[in-house]
């Protein structure tokens, strides 16, 4: 069995967009990287701190990762695989896939 699945751009958008699935969207990049915008509602948990909060994360709840362009969410879907969660996704390309779809980015907001 794979230990994660790729999931497209507009596929995820189309998930996100239907308000019926319940899946957690998370954000592996630095601070920096997702100052510069990201998906609505994501978690950013950046890659290095990530063995750090998989307690956080519900086994039983399916969850995307995406970076800057799939290299490191796959790492991270590789990581949860190993601590035995079966539910995960990696956003094929990134979040430059997903600009490269036209699909809108949150810029968060500065307290």
């Amino acid at each position: 069995m794979l230990a994660f699945q790729d999931l497209e751009a507009m596929d995820l958008h189309k998930l996100l967009g239907s308000g019926d699935a319940d899946i957690l969207v998370v954000d592996v990049r630095t601070p920096a990287e997702v100052a510069r915008g990201g998906i609505r509602g994501a978690r950013s948990i950046p890659l290095h701190l990530l063995p750090l909060n998989t307690g956080a994360l519900d086994k039983e709840r399916p969850v995307v990762f995406y970076c800057q362009s799939g290299g490191r969410s796959s790492q991270a879907c590789a990581y949860l695989h190993q601590q035995g969660y079966d539910k995960l996704y990696n956003l094929r390309g990134g979040i430059m896939a997903w600009v490269r779809n036209g699909l809108p980015l949150e810029v968060p907001t500065q307290l």
